[in-house]
């Protein structure tokens, strides 16, 4: 039975905010990230009278739904993802700042990533104190998924295209064979690492779509394998 996009989505939101609920402790050391926020600071301004650089300002960042600072020229990825429903949270943040295109495939943020738990934990409690009462910041759950970290046997997966194109009856309604992104993004040609990444990020549920979420709970990692090589092939 095919549920509803628009019940799908009302389930979601509901679900963010219910997370919303529960608060936990953040244990970083705020003077030891605004030495490591360095390396973001090319990109990113924080603090008082920060404005938009080649990034947006990071000011009021967690609460703050992505994609969402009038007059800063997103990506449509990220945007995407606003409009989905991503929070940035100490969840959310985490992975992104441990590979930006893991968690937002197109985003423009061209960083590699810390790779470090404890420099991004660090990162963010210095980031924290530019939020509005930064103490009292809903966090996720902590039984909450906080990055995708697939074992190297996952990744190395070779799919069968065959198999895929058989696969692919459910997403090819929504994501057009040929490549076009008029409102759904097109997956036409996609790398085949980016791919198993990013429907592994949807099926962990740290990606926000509840369609997506409810799809790839249902798929097995040879499945998304499988798929990806379909799509990876398609001109």
């Amino acid at each position: 039975m095919k549920v509803p996009v628009t019940a799908m989505l009302g389930l979601a939101f509901g679900a963010l905010s219910g997370a919303g609920a529960a608060l936990a402790a953040y244990v970083g050391d705020p003077e030891r990230g605004a030495e490591i926020f360095r390396k973001c600071a090319s990109c990113h301004a924080v603090g008082e009278g920060a404005k938009n650089k080649v990034g947006p300002h990071l000011n009021g960042v967690f609460g703050r739904r992505a994609g969402s600072i009038d007059g800063f020229r997103y990506s449509k990825a990220l945007r995407r993802m606003g409009d989905d429903g991503l929070i940035w949270n100490g969840e959310t943040l985490d992975a992104y700042i441990e590979n930006p295109k893991a968690l937002v495939s197109k985003t423009r943020m061209n960083f590699r990533g810390l790779k470090e738990h404890d420099d991004r934990e660090d990162v963010l409690a210095y980031l924290r104190q530019f939020s509005d009462d930064p103490q009292n910041i809903p966090e996720a759950e902590p039984t909450a998924v906080h990055e995708v970290d697939l074992p190297p046997e996952v990744l190395a997966l070779r799919g069968d295209p065959a198999y895929g194109e058989y696969l692919a009856g459910e997403c090819v309604t929504c994501h057009q064979a040929g490549g076009s992104d008029e409102g759904i993004p097109s997956i036409t040609g996609w790398p085949e690492e980016d791919f198993v990444i990013a429907l592994h990020a949807y099926k962990r549920k740290l990606r926000p779509h509840p369609v997506m979420q409810m799809i790839t709970s249902r798929l097995s990692d040879e499945e998304i394998a499988a798929l990806a090589a379909y799509f990876n092939g398609l001109e």
